[in-house]
């Protein structure tokens, strides 16, 4: 007897971080992986992190659906908010914004669940995550997975796990302004 699993829309914002949360929740969810980080700056920057998140997804053998990049979208969403410190008003527009975008793609594509990977960084709490994407998920009519992917050595073993898959780590958040 197969036992059909719920079906979940995981947002990827970095191969690295993906490592982890596809190593815990495979087991209990049908998984596709969906890549939307227009914030990543610059192209080059955001073409060699998606590379790596999709040397992940063929590593563990779900699927990676690639959104159009919306660069130009991204910057008027985060408007007025471009000298706030990190993880201050312009991250919290950003990964709501990401996460609006997952949850829409999520319910046309008929699944249940949506979570991401953001919470596995040190520099994004899941406090911040959290409340974003089950706003953006009850909006859409899904349940928002709310794990703190970081906790439990989390962290620790995306880093094991990228040295493992020889991936590329970076060293900062995604957008410009954090670069600076």
């Amino acid at each position: 007897m197969t036992t059909l699993r719920p079906r979940l829309l995981l947002h990827v914002c970095c191969g690295p971080c993906a490592t982890v949360v596809l190593e815990r929740l495979l087991p209990r969810f049908d998984i596709a992986c969906l890549w939307f980080n227009p914030n990543i700056q610059p192209a080059a920057e955001h073409d060699l992190r998606l590379e790596n998140a999709q040397v992940v997804a063929e590593h563990f053998g779900v699927e990676m659906m690639v959104e159009p990049r919306e660069e130009e979208a991204w910057l008027r969403v985060v408007a007025g908010h471009e000298h706030a410190p990190e993880g201050g008003t312009r991250c919290t527009l950003c990964i709501a914004w990401r996460l609006q975008w997952a949850a829409q793609v999520a319910a046309a594509g008929g699944y249940e669940f949506l979570a991401t990977t953001l919470t596995v960084g040190p520099r994004k709490p899941a406090k911040v995550i959290h409340p974003q994407g089950q706003e953006a998920a009850q909006k859409a009519g899904l349940q928002f997975l709310a794990e703190d992917f970081g906790r439990a050595g989390g962290f620790a073993r995306s880093v094991e796990l990228s040295r493992q898959l020889g991936l590329y780590r970076q060293r900062y958040c995604g957008c410009n302004f954090a670069r600076r």
